[in-house]
Order: C-alpha cells, then structure tokens, then sequence
C-alpha cells in the first residue's frame, strides 16, 4: 500500500481525486498552498519525509490565464520552479511522479490531433510556464515520472466553463460563445479515474508523456448549447468568432488531444463528452 500526496487537492481535479481515493487501497493525504508550498523545495521534502510518501500527484497549479499576463512571476513560481523542486525530490527519493499539464503547450495551429511528440509553442504566459515545468522534468528526468496534458477542463468542483454557463443561462436570454476555437472537454472525474487507475502501472526509466480528455470534437459554441439542452434552459446561444471577445491571453483555436497513447499503454476507455457532461449536470442537480 502506497502514501499518496496529492497537491492542489482544492482544484478540480484534485477535488476529484480526493472523492474517489476512499475506493482504492492507498493512503492519501490532500494538501493545498496552506498546508504545503511547493514553491518551497525545503518545505516539500520535510513533509514528504515526514509522512515517508512514495508517490505525488501534482494537481497544484497557476490556471488564471489571463491574470498570468501581469502575474508572469506568480506563474512561472508555480507552473514551472514547483514542478522543478518536485522533480528533483522526487529523484533524490525514488519516488513516483504524475504532474498534470495542459493543451495550452499547443499553438492551435495544427491541422489533426495533437500527439504528445508534437512540436509545443505556446502563445500564452500561462502556457510558456506550464512547458517550462514539462521541460524541467524532462531535464531532471525522475524514474517513473508521467506528464499528463489535459484541456478544457470542468467539475462541480471551483470555477469552470460549464458552471458559468449555467448562472448566465439563467440570467439572461442569450448570449454569444466563441465557435472558432476547437478541441474536447475534460471531466475532471473521468481524469482522476483514470489517474487513480494507472498508478500502479507506472513504470519508466525516462519521462512519458500522455494525452487525456474525454472523446469527441467540438467548440465552445457546441459546449454551450449543449449544456443549455441538457440543462433544459431558455437561453439562445449565438455562434461568435475570437476577434468578437478579446482576451489578454491569446487561446490555441485548434486543441484536439489524440489519445491513442494512454489508451493503448494503460488499456482505458475513455468516456464520450456528451456522457460525461450528463453525469456531471446529475451531479450539480442541473438535470434529471
């Protein structure tokens, strides 16, 4: 039986992680940025020594994308020195390694799904320091040390794109969703499921990186009209462009994940999107 640190446990996917860790055999403890700073690489090893942990899952994150333009520095602390420390803690300890990253590494300028072998170039500070963490461990390269990218990531758990569109399709008649940047939702469950589920088959000399979202292809515009349908909610959803709504950071138009890897390595099946937004609705009370 393994001692699992799971950090950033108050985000989504960590939220997740902690609700399913009572169904499988390893002892977990949940920090957040109070109970342990990863951006201290002292702090990180007395605790990990202390509760004599054997494997990290490193939920914790700087994910305000358009803040990380004016807070570069808070990000990069957190996306990229944090993963560093638990990178090299986690060599000099022998200890398994699953960090979670993003598509973000991706300049949507791809023409079919991205595989994990493609060329990143991020067109965002919140995205350059995400790869500058997935550089550092690939530097320092830990033993099984695994690095999950995942986009568009929802719950109903912390803020999301899903619980916002629910509020305004409450409180308003219609609204306009951008329809020209594309990709695949991921449910922040079907994600610490599987996380959960391929630890014990972790095993590599050298950094792997995997791929993960739920199935399907669709743009923010399709998401949205969906969940108004699903959530059976009189709100008109009219397809804009990005030029329409400007954001300080610049998203990828194009962020399909392929993912083939993780399926075919771990032997998962991953859930259709449309199923996976139905059962997170059922789990917010939003549909019947």
């Amino acid at each position: 039986m393994s001692r699992v640190l799971v950090t950033g446990s108050n985000g989504q996917v960590g939220s997740e992680i902690r609700l399913l860790s009572s169904s499988y055999s390893d002892t977990f403890l949940f920090t957040d940025k109070e109970k342990l700073d990863i951006t201290n690489i002292s702090d990180i090893e007395s605790f990990i020594d202390k509760n004599q942990i054997d494997i990290i899952i490193n939920c914790g994150a700087y994910t305000a994308v358009d803040r990380a333009e004016e807070d570069e520095v808070l990000a990069d602390n957190v996306n990229h020195l944090a993963v560093k420390y638990l990178a090299k803690i986690s060599k000099k300890k022998n200890i398994k390694l699953i960090h979670i990253s993003t598509d973000y590494v991706f300049d949507g300028r791809n023409f079919r799904p991205y595989i994990e072998t493609d060329d990143a170039n991020p067109n965002s500070v919140y995205g350059s320091t995400k790869l500058a963490g997935e550089k550092a461990l690939e530097e320092i390269n830990p033993k099984n040390t695994i690095i999950i990218r995942t986009s568009w990531v929802y719950s109903s758990f912390g803020a999301n794109f899903v619980k916002t569109m629910l509020r305004l399709g409450q409180e308003r008649d219609s609204l306009g969703v951008i329809f020209d940047q594309v990709g695949t939702p991921t449910y922040a469950r079907d994600l610490a499921r599987a996380i959960l589920d391929i630890l014990p088959e972790i095993e590599n000399e050298k950094i792997e990186i995997y791929n993960y979202s739920n199935e399907g292809v669709l743009s923010w515009y399709d998401f949205a009209k969906e969940i108004m349908q699903m959530a059976k909610l009189e709100c008109e959803i009219n397809p804009i462009e990005t030029k329409e709504y400007p954001t300080p950071a610049i998203r990828p138009h194009y962020s399909l994940l392929n993912k083939a890897k993780i399926k075919k390595h771990f032997n998962i099946t991953i859930p259709f999107w449309k199923d996976s937004l139905d059962e997170c609705l059922k789990v917010m009370g939003a549909r019947k």
